[in-house]
């Protein structure tokens, strides 16, 4: 078993490697919210749509971290909303909030607006996901397509996501972060 599969865990990050040519997915960085033996499931950190909150949402468009857009969360189920929180200290067991890395967990948007002020510090609404079936991501990881990371909740609530990739890559130790230099296109270089 790859080492990395250690680390496949919620709270992670997946980075799309240059190897991974799929549309929905080069230069993401996704924040896995769920792991278990049936799959996983994320969503895509660094895709700003142009729609506000406000005009789908209502009330959360006044809650939510700015940009105050819709993130586009994946490809899967892109007419429904997740939205990922950090909960304010001693707010993880706040009505709507479901933990899944430390103080960072998915807020329940059925949970009226108003119940949520001070249980929550950030906030972030992506629509649809990011999902694998049984065995699905890890064999995209051992093909080389993903690199798997630690996240930290500020990756999660950037105000400007466009080196989003590039930042949490130069982070990383070893070889690794030498990826956050190299150009967009090697054919170009």
């Amino acid at each position: 078993m790859n080492d990395s599969f250690r680390d496949l865990t919620a709270g992670m990050l997946l980075l799309a490697s240059p190897d991974l040519l799929d549309p929905n997915f080069v230069d993401t960085v996704v924040l896995l919210l769920d792991v278990n033996d049936e799959g996983a499931l994320g969503v895509v950190l660094n895709r700003p749509s142009a729609l506000p909150v406000s005009e789908v949402l209502g009330a959360w468009g006044d809650v939510v971290e700015e940009p105050e857009v819709l993130f586009q969360g994946g490809p899967v189920s892109t007419d429904g909303a997740l939205a990922v929180a950090l909960a304010s200290p001693g707010g993880e067991d706040a009505l709507g909030f479901r933990a899944v890395a430390d103080r960072l967990g998915l807020l329940d948007l059925d949970t009226p607006a108003e119940l949520v002020a001070g249980t929550v510090e950030r906030l972030r609404i992506f629509a649809g996901y990011a999902g694998w079936g049984a065995g699905q991501l890890e064999g995209e990881i051992d093909e080389g397509s993903w690199y798997v990371v630690p996240g930290r909740p500020d990756d999660v609530f950037r105000l400007d996501t466009r080196e989003l990739w590039r930042e949490v890559m130069r982070r990383q130790p070893g070889d690794l972060a030498l990826h956050a230099t190299r150009p967009a296109d090697p054919e170009l270089n």
